[in-house]
C-alpha cells in the first residue's frame, strides 16, 4: 500500500495553491458502463489534452450509472483549455452514444492539503458532497484545518476541495480498504471526539455520499 503524505494544517506555497481539480461525472445506461469507460483513457491521454488523470471510479452506492473522473491541472489556464476541449467536442471523453449526460465541475484544494498523490489506497472510495450555506466556506476550512491532521493519521484523505462555480460546496474523497473499515473508522473517530471538524457541520445545508470503485485504469486504486 502507498504511504499517505502527512497533513499538518499549515498553508502550502502559492504554486501548490494554484492547483485546480476537475470532477467530470459521466452518466450512462446501467448496462453501458464498460463501453462508456472505454474511451476515457484515450481522451485524457490525447496529445491535445491538458491536465493529469488522478482517478476514475464507477459508482456502487448513491447515484448509479455514473463514472467519476478526477483530474488535476497546474492552474486555471490549463483547466479552462481542457474544459473548452470537452465542451466543443461531439464525443467528450470518448464515450460516444453511451454518454447520456456530462457534468464538469471545477475545484480548488483547501490551502493546507497537499496535491493528490496516486497509488493503492482503496479499493472502496467514498465521495462526499456538502452543499454549504452561503458564506459558510471560511468556517468550514478553519474547522478542517484544526481537525484533519489528527484524522488523516488514522484515515488518510485523498483530497478535500471547494467549488469554484455553482453554489458553495465542498467535495471530499476518502479511500478505505473495505466498507466495514469505513464504518469502524468513522465510529471510532466520532466516539473519540476527533471528528467532525469544529464549527463545520453547522455550515452544511445538504450532504450526499457516493461509494465508488476504481476502474482498471485508475491511478488511484
Amino acid at each position: 500500500m502507498t504511504e499517505p503524505v502527512p497533513i499538518t494544517g499549515d498553508d502550502l506555497g502559492q504554486e501548490q495553491q494554484n492547483i485546480r481539480y476537475e470532477i467530470a461525472t459521466l452518466a450512462f445506461r446501467l448496462l453501458d458502463g464498460e463501453q462508456a469507460a472505454a474511451g476515457i483513457l484515450p481522451w485524457v491521454g490525447d496529445p491535445a489534452a491538458h491536465g493529469t488523470l488522478l482517478g476514475c471510479w464507477q459508482t456502487e452506492n448513491g447515484p448509479l450509472g455514473r463514472l467519476i473522473v478526477l483530474r488535476g491541472f497546474t492552474d486555471d489556464t490549463e483547466l479552462n483549455r481542457e474544459r473548452l476541449r470537452a465542451r466543443t467536442s461531439d464525443k467528450p471523453f470518448g464515450a460516444g452514444p453511451h454518454l447520456t449526460d456530462l457534468t464538469l465541475q471545477s475545484f480548488a484544494p483547501f490551502p493546507f492539503v497537499p496535491p493528490v498523490r496516486t497509488g493503492e489506497f482503496g479499493p472502496a472510495y467514498e465521495i462526499r458532497d456538502y452543499h454549504l450555506r452561503p458564506g459558510g466556506l471560511p468556517a468550514t476550512i478553519d474547522g478542517w484545518r484544526r481537525a484533519l491532521p489528527t484524522r488523516h493519521r488514522v484515515d488518510p484523505l485523498t483530497i478535500v476541495m471547494y467549488a469554484l462555480d455553482g453554489p458553495d460546496r465542498i467535495i471530499q474523497i476518502w479511500p478505505f480498504h473495505s466498507l466495514d473499515e469505513r464504518v469502524t473508522i468513522r465510529k471510532n473517530l466520532y466516539a473519540a471526539g476527533q471528528w467532525p471538524p469544529p464549527g463545520a457541520p453547522e455550515q452544511i445545508l445538504e450532504a450526499t455520499s457516493t461509494i465508488a470503485w476504481p476502474t482498471a485504469f485508475s491511478p488511484l486504486t
